[in-house]
């Protein structure tokens, strides 16, 4: 039986979406970490690395890409995928780092997400990279789920600071 749904555009953000996106960035942020976290270590978070300037920097690096998942003219979702030297960790030539895959709470289950790793593993099999790697926070089951469902395993973890905190996450990577 076919539905009706319309399916979510995906293209490579540019410029002109740059409020969009760090709105989308933002909400989709606290929606996935306020729980679980302290407020003013989230607060903080948002207010080193989900800032105007911070995006555009981010936006105009030649190394980094942001694909943005849209529906019906508007951003529910977003990849961001790094090569070296924009990676944060890993630093292998050979990969590709999926930085950032944020999907809004009321567009979760509709298959963004797997639309949007896709996109970022097509976009490293181009770029002829042998891996894609990922660091996704440790007590983020959901997201290990969808990532594990999906051919990533874990192979190591690292520190990731987090407000007066240093938390634990997760590298995992799926082979290509």
């Amino acid at each position: 039986m076919e539905t009706n749904t319309p399916k979510p555009i995906i293209r490579k953000a540019v410029p002109a979406d740059l409020g969009n996106l760090l709105h989308v960035a933002r909400t989709a942020f606290l929606q996935a970490f306020t729980a679980g976290n302290k407020p003013e270590n989230v607060q903080a978070y948002l207010d080193e690395a989900f800032t105007l300037v911070q995006f555009g920097k981010e936006l105009a690096n030649p190394a980094s890409t942001f694909f943005v998942a849209e529906l019906e003219g508007e951003l529910i979702g977003y990849a961001k995928v790094n090569l070296v030297p924009a990676q944060t960790d890993v630093h292998d030539p050979e990969s590709l780092e999926l930085a950032r895959l944020y999907v809004l709470e009321d567009f979760l289950g509709l298959g963004v997400g797997k639309i949007l790793l896709d996109t970022s593993l097509e976009y490293a099999r181009l770029n002829q990279k042998k891996y894609l790697w990922l660091g996704v926070w440790e007590h983020n089951a959901r997201a290990i789920r969808f990532y594990e469902k999906n051919g990533l395993r874990k192979f190591g973890s690292h520190p990731f600071p987090f407000g007066d905190e240093v938390q634990n996450d997760w590298l995992m990577r799926v082979d290509l």
